[in-house]
């Protein structure tokens, strides 16, 4: 494992491989409290059995089928403020490899990667410690529907429904892992802008009349216009009302 991430400066030069754990993020967390993982390390595992999403969703995964990571970064070089800028870097990379796969890859706020008529192939979860200096530390966890062909319910798709064939799973990890490092570094230099404008241009349903629902109005017709710096999505209304809408304050219908 460690030569098929020889083409990295620092991500993935430390790499623990678990056969089955909770969850990646976890092992994570332990490991790098018994300083045993530090920026650039990686804890993969075949089986998760407890996998987490976003909003403390369960991510289910057949194993060995399946991408199931975390990162762990250090980018003390953002400010708290800056969180969301993390996850455009993450889930912008992992679009970009995908859709060397298959087109009509998107990203779905604020952090699913779907294809644009088939559905959900994954999704990332980030977990920072924050203080005063900025972000200490980030556990980005990392799940992708890669060589599976069989789900429980509708709506999750696979690179290999998508395609018709399977892929390779430590392929696809390494260009993740080199796509991944090479946007850090560009977030490290400042290109904060033209990451967010490449999400945009990538952003599921972005300019689309579409149907949502939030709390004030219930179900509604709505366009997406953009995301605040803070990562808020920005929706205008049919009567031209703008809105803008933290996680889990408004539904994709």
């Amino acid at each position: 494992m460690h030569k098929i991430l020889a083409n990295t400066i620092f991500l993935g030069k430390d790499i623990h491989y678990l056969p089955e754990c909770h969850s990646t993020n976890d092992e994570a967390m332990q490991l790098y409290k018994q300083g045993k993982a530090r920026e650039g390390s990686i804890i993969i595992t075949d089986k998760q059995t407890k996998g987490r999403g976003q909003r403390g969703n369960q991510w289910f995964s057949e194993p060995s089928k399946n991408l199931t990571f975390t990162l762990v970064l250090s980018p003390s070089f953002l400010d708290a403020s800056q969180q969301f800028d993390l996850n455009i870097m993450i889930t912008l990379a992992v679009q970009e490899v995908l859709a060397q796969y298959t087109p009509d890859i998107q990203v779905k706020w604020p952090n699913d990667i779907m294809h644009r008529y088939e559905g959900k192939l994954g999704g990332v979860l980030i977990e920072n410690s924050v203080s005063t200096r900025g972000i200490d530390m980030s556990l980005v966890g990392i799940g992708l529907n890669l060589n599976q062909t069989d789900f429980a319910f509708p709506g999750p798709t696979s690179l290999a429904k998508l395609t018709g064939s399977q892929v390779e799973v430590w392929e696809i990890l390494r260009l993740i892992v080199k796509t991944v490092e090479n946007y850090y570094l560009r977030l490290k230099r400042g290109e904060v802008e033209l990451l967010r404008r490449l999400f945009i241009q990538n952003l599921y349903r972005y300019n689309e009349w579409s149907a949502y629902r939030d709390q004030m109005d219930g179900e509604f017709l709505g366009k997406i216009t953009g995301i605040t710096t803070e990562g808020k999505l920005k929706i205008e209304k049919e009567s031209g009302q703008l809105n803008q809408y933290a996680f889990k304050e408004v539904e994709f219908l």
